[in-house]
């Protein structure tokens, strides 16, 4: 919480059910209040809004907030205890006066809208101005024309539980550098935004800088840290060190920016230092830490793993494919257009991605066993991984029935992100587990997840199944032209009510390793792969 301001924040669940109390309340009210004719009451009204309506309602709950009436204004909205919450905190802890609201011309049920206003906070104050929108629904129940709320009408960038706040800065700014003394500023690195507020909230204090006054959203997710709207009064930045490549990040960057709903983290094997971690989504969510999807036939790299720890076969004995594979009475194929090859080895299979290979030695290995290689050897699924800021550890739990096959080739129960399967990559390559971090540890001191990593004659087999398929299998095209010590593993996985799978894709060059999904992206070649071979290229 601020130090300078009080919020009233609203949990997001909690808000939706006074919320919906609140709307159905005022609906009681105005029937009380003698909307009922002689003949009993109106008929309610049905189908969108008209035009009318919409410059009408959003005319209304605009001027009501304008003037500061949070009360008035949130009864012209759909979730009406909700908005007065956020519409009263506007005001009162984010400390905005002269607020100056104009309407722009609506386009169907949605009003866009501009807002000019003023941050004032012990003796000092600046301007803002933003633009939002908000959208006219038919309300359910009242049939009236109704704002239908949601938190980015009073600011874009305000989400679920999110409020806004002026006052001494939760912690002093900071002045982040890569791990060449080059400044990682927002505006060259935008995607870095919301790694450097979790960076400041956790390490502000400990970087020797002095808090400012400023407008901020404090976000409601755990971890998370402020992000600045305007400034009123500069503190002091601390200097904190990060282990980030500008080279590399800046190349990931850009790299994202060519596929939507797309991640991509980037570690150095020799020491589990990210390198980079990008992300091009509209939700602004660091899913390169924090997503938890199936991460495809990627995770093949740690089921040949266990093949081969397990006594199972290795990459030169069998793995046969067929087109079809019957685990548990669930029947899996490959991708459409693959021929079966029956005498194929691991290295084979796993060059070209083949599914039923993997899925034929369900009935062979343990429930647990892919569990106990992913935690005890890759150090995954622990929950334990301290990176410096909030991160998901991936987990590959011990699932029966066909989840079994199913998590073989990275379906199933098995959840990671792009920083899990870079860390796989790095692993695999050197035999040995480092914690990925993002900050030294050294700073605060922190103790970092260990495990016990992977025999040589497994990593040397690795080593030499992910080259094949950076060379001649299905990694070929896209690691094309690479140089030095390179491997690759792609993967797409299927999403049930999504057209097209995700594309996952993780390689290595040299020292460095990388990871990437793209949502929706199709195969790991189409968007993932590309973004990975980018950031590779970097050499950083």
């Amino acid at each position: 919480m601020r130090k300078g301001a009080k919020a009233a924040i609203i949990g997001s669940v909690f808000a939706v059910m006074v919320g919906g109390a609140g709307y159905g309340a005022f609906n009681v009210v105005t029937a009380l209040d003698g909307n009922d004719s002689a003949g009993g009451p109106a008929p309610v009204k049905t189908g969108p809004p008209s035009g009318a309506e919409v410059k009408e309602t959003s005319a209304k709950f605009l001027a009501a907030w304008e003037k500061g009436d949070a009360a008035k204004a949130a009864t012209y909205t759909n979730y009406a205890s909700q908005a007065e919450g956020l519409l009263a905190g506007y005001r009162a802890d984010a400390h905005l006066t002269g607020v100056r609201i104009t309407p722009g011309t609506p386009s169907g049920a949605s009003v866009p809208f501009s807002v000019k206003a003023t941050v004032s906070f012990e003796g000092k104050s600046k301007p803002l101005a933003y633009d939002s929108e908000l959208t006219v629904v038919r309300g359910q129940t009242t049939g009236k024309a109704l704002v239908d709320w949601k938190p980015s009408v009073v600011h874009p960038d305000l989400k679920e539980g999110d409020t806004l706040v002026t006052g001494e800065s939760a912690s002093p700014p900071i002045e982040a550098v890569d791990r060449n003394n080059v400044v990682l500023a927002k505006d060259k690195y935008p995607s870095l935004g919301p790694i450097l507020d979790a960076l400041r909230e956790k390490y502000g204090d400990d970087a020797g800088g002095t808090a400012g006054i400023e407008l901020a959203i404090h976000h409601a997710s755990e971890g998370a840290g402020d992000t600045t709207l305007l400034t009123l009064a500069q503190g002091k930045p601390g200097k904190l060190r990060t282990t980030l490549s500008a080279s590399a990040q800046s190349a990931a960057e850009k790299a994202v920016a060519r596929y939507a709903e797309s991640s991509v983290v980037a570690v150095k094997p020799s020491t589990g230092e990210v390198l980079a971690v990008a992300n091009h989504r509209a939700d602004g969510f660091n899913a390169a830490f924090l997503g938890k999807l199936a991460p495809g036939s990627t995770m093949k790299i740690i089921s040949a793993a266990t093949f081969i720890d397990n006594g199972i076969t290795t990459a030169s004995g069998p793995a046969t494919c067929p087109d079809s594979a019957v685990s548990e009475s669930q029947t899996f194929h490959n991708l459409p257009g693959m021929a079966p090859q029956l005498n194929a080895t691991l290295s084979d299979s796993f060059s070209r991605s083949c599914n039923t290979a993997f899925v034929k030695y369900a009935d062979t290995v343990k429930v647990d066993s892919l569990t106990n290689e992913a935690e005890q050897r890759f150090g995954l699924g622990r929950n334990n991984w301290k990176t410096g800021i909030e991160s998901f550890d991936g987990s590959v739990p011990a699932s029966g029935g066909p989840d079994t096959a199913a998590n073989l080739i990275g379906q199933g129960q098995v959840q990671m992100c792009p920083l899990n399967m870079a860390s796989v990559t790095a692993t695999a390559m050197t035999g040995v587990f480092r914690q990925p971090v993002i900050v030294s540890p050294g700073l605060d001191h922190r103790e970092i997840a260990t495990a016990k990593g992977l025999p040589p004659g497994t990593v040397a087999q690795l080593r030499t199944m992910m080259n094949r398929t950076a060379v001649s299998g299905t990694a070929a095209q896209v690691m094309a032209g690479l140089t030095g010590r390179i491997g690759a593993k792609t993967g797409s996985a299927e999403v049930d009510a999504q057209s097209r799978s995700n594309s996952w894709f993780t390689g290595y060059r040299n020292d460095i390793a990388a990871a990437a999904m793209t949502q929706q992206g199709g195969h790991g070649v189409d968007a993932a792969g590309p973004i990975v071979a980018a950031v590779l290229r970097t050499g950083a």
